[in-house]
């Protein structure tokens, strides 16, 4: 009887590569050779599950958008709209291991993705619909009767985003979880200005 091969699964494995391959060495570390050789497969099996490195990078760069999304959509719909908000923003910032890897990939294949049209667009949708929850989501923290498109709340949003990118950047630079504690205290004080 035929070995069954779950084809889902190791499209998930040989993404996960990738992504080990490119937080240790860059975008130029995950080569075709290196992905088949780090996960095991004979030379020409890799063939079966994505055509191309752009294709494997395609599938890597969607694997951490949807992680982060995971993140910012796993909140307690309990909680209280300034907690919800929280929970929010935490989840795009560099606060643990995990997510200070993920960053790092996504910043080495946002460079990659000036050049690729389809990944640009998925970074700009995600972009985009970050900036309207976190709209939502501000919106309802403040609690002042605002409409999420309020300008004051435009650029709460904007100062959020722009932040954890930065935050994600500057964590390339510093050994993991070095700057943590930072990133909660600038949290607290947010959600502090926000509140009020």
């Amino acid at each position: 009887m035929p070995k069954i091969i779950d084809h889902d699964q190791r499209r998930r494995e040989i993404v996960e590569v990738a992504k080990k391959l490119i937080i240790e060495g860059g975008f130029e570390a995950a080569t075709m050779r290196s992905i088949v050789t780090a996960a095991g497969f004979a030379n020409g099996a890799l063939k079966h599950y994505f055509d191309s490195k752009d294709a494997i990078i395609a599938a890597t760069f969607q694997s951490v958008l949807h992680e982060t999304e995971q993140h910012m959509s796993s909140l307690d719909p309990s909680l209280s709209p300034i907690e919800a908000l929280r929970g929010f923003v935490e989840a795009a910032m560099p606060l643990d291991p995990h997510r200070i890897k993920s960053g790092r990939v996504l910043l080495v294949l946002w460079e990659h993705s000036v050049a690729n049209p389809a990944l640009a667009r998925q970074y700009r949708d995600l972009l985009t619909s970050w900036r309207a929850e976190l709209c939502q989501r501000i919106a309802a923290a403040r609690d002042k009767c605002e409409s999420p498109d309020a300008p004051a709340v435009g650029v709460l949003a904007d100062e959020i985003i722009s932040v954890a990118i930065g935050a994600n950047v500057a964590s390339l630079m510093h050994p993991v979880g070095k700057l943590i504690d930072r990133y909660s205290a600038y949290i607290d004080a947010l959600m502090e200005r926000i509140a009020d």
